[in-house]
């Protein structure tokens, strides 16, 4: 082991550097420890984001276009007396709709 200070990685903030250097050997085990765990936690977290992503773009229908969410219905709007189709989602607390075709007469 050298006798020289560790570099701190250049990723870390001068005051989080000043911390690690204020703090006792006990200390620093003891954030390194709970740094590993935390790391751990978040590395989990990541994947079962992913996964749930994967899930989503799974049950996606074909025909969905982009911006538009799995979770979207189809609905017909009448216009002008003409029907269409629009796939509709709820955004907050609002209610989004994107076009989709015209309904066809025989429906």
């Amino acid at each position: 082991m050298s006798d020289e200070p560790p570099i701190p990685p250049t990723s870390f903030s001068a005051e989080l550097v000043d911390a690690l250097n204020q703090s006792n050997p006990k200390q620093l085990r003891d954030i390194a420890t709970y740094a590993e765990e935390l790391a751990e936690r978040k590395e989990r977290e990541t994947h079962r984001e992913e996964e749930l992503d994967q899930d989503e773009a799974d049950e996606r229908p074909d025909d969905l276009p982009d911006g538009v969410p799995a979770k979207a219905t189809i609905t017909i709007k009448e216009i002008n007396d003409n029907r269409y189709y629009y796939w509709q989602w709820r955004d907050g607390n609002q209610v989004r709709s994107q076009y989709k075709s015209p309904v066809s007469p025989d429906e």
